[in-house]
């Protein structure tokens, strides 16, 4: 069937971007307003050492930043609505060109407000007439200490320049250069690898395609191994150098520094992870035996043992289904998932030029949009759950908290779509029988897999790779692959699973690693997730209302300090084990299915 043009879909399944601005003509006006008085802050420059203009200034600043940002926003969903629009692309480029310009006007702030002294930003942030920007002065007080001079943070300003640019030779690199060996697949069909039908082919149920298609992916990252080698070691280098300018003990620490985020909570994920890695190597023995092979290669880990025959919903039935799902959160939040279904909040169906994928998002002021591609597929079902926790996340943080504070890090923005996510599937077990309750057993049993498991193996490889480099050992292709090689076996089991050579290279195609020590917030977040969950099923309404409490609080404290309001202390053992418990009942659960 072919796709349909924007025009053809029907106004109730688009979201309503009229609400943040009623007309294009609206935004220009408003734009035009903004670049008018881009110079407008630079009146405080050299008088950010008092509070009468300290306060004045975080006021000013907020309010034209908070219609920066709406800006953006519409401009980019438009765009993302359908990429061919001229005009939205012109609009995104405007909005992206003034922020630019304005983060070059605006650099003198951080420089000023960091001189002034932490006695005195502490004190002001303790002020009643400074509590919307409380949080903010903590920060810049508690970040002075690592501030250098002047004409030191002029420098290493210039150095983080160009030394992003390990990044972005990686994403040329494998985006547009990495060159797959093409293969024949089951079907007669010559296959030009690409990551999109990596993920597809990895789900195959045919075996052989499974295991070309993965020969071909390794083998590519093997034939560029000290490419992507050198790359990797100096982005780990780079890090390394900046932890050392700011009297950090290392590159880990700073990295959990700028989220305010203790070093322990990545200690625990790692031990307790370590202690309880026998259960995945029991799933991935039943995983063996289910697929009825007398060895499991890691190219089997990604097919289905299951048959899932929960498909082709509607998308009526498939909101009925999600509001089933999430009515342990109370009639409150119900009332708010018709609101989003029915007030414009979703873009639903795919048009021709519309962007892949799904995400939620949104500017403050106004309520979150989401956006999907819906199909139909039990995937899909789970997408809107998903999007709809980040959408219930930003709306409560928007309404109980000012703008300075509404934004929130991170370390907890996959908490509120994965509750929505383990919720939704804990629903539908209490009816599923046969094959279905079957498969949604070992779809949360991969969760955890792909997740935590997963995850924090790679966490462990960037903690290794960095240690390395601290302590001046060489990062070679040969040593970087050995150290994942071990990890691999440790994390799937020797015995347990054949440690096919060229998996020593899966660390060579991770993108995230450039964007280091990111991934350990995939695992805490679902860890999170998960009790939180419990909890909410367990305790009922008092939950329940410390949920709230955590949607609520946006980036008004620490983020470690936010999870606890919902009762889950990344710091101690707790979490971790408790999650744990719940992939062993899991896996117990389909065990006796």
């Amino acid at each position: 069937m072919e796709t349909k043009l924007r025009k053809d879909v029907e106004d109730k399944f688009k979201w309503r971007l009229e609400d943040m601005y009623a007309t294009d003509e609206e935004w220009e006006k408003s734009y035009s307003t903004v670049e008018k008085n881009k110079y407008n802050l630079e009146k405080y420059k050299g008088k950010l050492n008092n509070a009468e203009d300290i306060l004045a200034f975080l006021k000013e600043n907020a309010e034209y930043d908070c219609e920066i940002s709406k800006l953006y926003v519409y401009a980019r969903m438009r765009k993302d609505q359908d990429v061919s629009v001229t005009k939205y692309q012109e609009m995104t480029d405007k909005i992206d060109n003034l922020a630019v310009e304005l983060g070059s006007i605006y650099s003198f702030v951080k420089v000023e407000l960091s001189a002034n002294s932490k006695e005195f930003l502490e004190d002001l942030s303790n002020r009643l007439e400074f509590a919307d920007f409380d949080y903010e002065l903590k920060e810049i007080a508690r970040f002075k200490d690592r501030t250098l001079g002047d004409g030191e943070e002029k420098l290493l300003a210039e150095v983080k320049s160009f030394s992003d640019m390990f990044h972005d030779a990686f994403e040329m690199f494998d985006n547009a250069d990495v060159k797959f060996e093409p293969f024949v697949d089951s079907e007669g069909n010559t296959v030009h690898l690409s990551h999109g039908l990596y993920g597809v082919y990895l789900q195959s149920d045919d075996r052989e395609d499974r295991r070309k298609a993965f020969e071909s992916m390794f083998g590519a990252y093997k034939g560029m191994i000290n490419t992507v080698a050198t790359l990797y070691s100096g982005n780990v280098k780079k890090n390394v150098f900046f932890a050392k300018a700011r009297k950090y003990e290392g590159a880990l620490q700073m990295a959990m520094d700028g989220e305010n985020v203790t070093p322990t909570v990545y200690g625990k994920l790692v031990e307790c992870i370590d202690e309880a890695l026998p259960l995945l190597h029991n799933y991935m023995e039943y995983r063996r035996q289910k697929l009825g092979y007398e060895q499991l290669h890691m190219y089997d880990l990604h097919t289905a043992i299951f048959e899932c025959k929960i498909d082709n919903t509607d998308y009526d039935e498939a909101k009925k289904i999600v509001k089933e799902g999430l009515k342990p959160l109370g009639e409150e939040y119900a009332r708010l998932l018709d609101t989003a279904f029915d007030q414009g909040w979703i873009d639903v169906y795919e048009n021709k030029g519309k962007r892949s994928g799904a995400y939620s998002w949104g500017s403050y002021g106004t309520h979150p949009y989401v956006l999907l591609n819906y199909n139909g597929t039990i995937h899909d079902v789970f997408t809107i759950a998903h999007e709809l926790g980040h959408a219930m996340h930003s709306y409560y943080s928007n309404l109980n908290q000012p703008y300075s504070k509404a934004g929130y890090e991170i370390f907890v923005a996959e908490v509120a779509s994965t509750v929505n996510e383990t919720l939704l599937v804990k629903s539908l077990l209490k009816t599923a029988e046969g094959e279905d309750k079957k498969y949604l057993l070992s779809y949360l049993l991969d969760m955890f897999r792909t997740t935590v498991f997963r995850q924090t193996q790679f966490a462990e490889f960037e903690a290794k790779a960095h240690e390395m480099a601290q302590k001046g050992e060489a990062l070679t292709p040969q040593s970087l692959s050995d150290v994942y090689y071990r990890l691999n076996q440790k994390y799937y089991g020797e015995g347990k699973v054949v440690q096919d050579d060229l998996i020593r290279y899966e660390w060579a195609r991770i993108p995230h690693f450039y964007r280091s020590f990111y991934v350990y917030k995939y695992a805490t977040g679902l860890i999170s997730a998960v009790c939180i969950a419990d909890d909410i099923l367990t305790k009922g309404q008092s939950a329940v209302d410390d949920y709230k409490k955590f949607l609520s609080a946006g980036g008004s404290m620490p983020p470690v300090e936010i999870l606890k309001l919902a009762g889950v202390d990344l710091t101690t053992d707790e979490p971790y084990k408790k999650a744990m418990k719940v992939f062993e009942e899991t896996l117990n659960q389909l065990k006796q299915a």
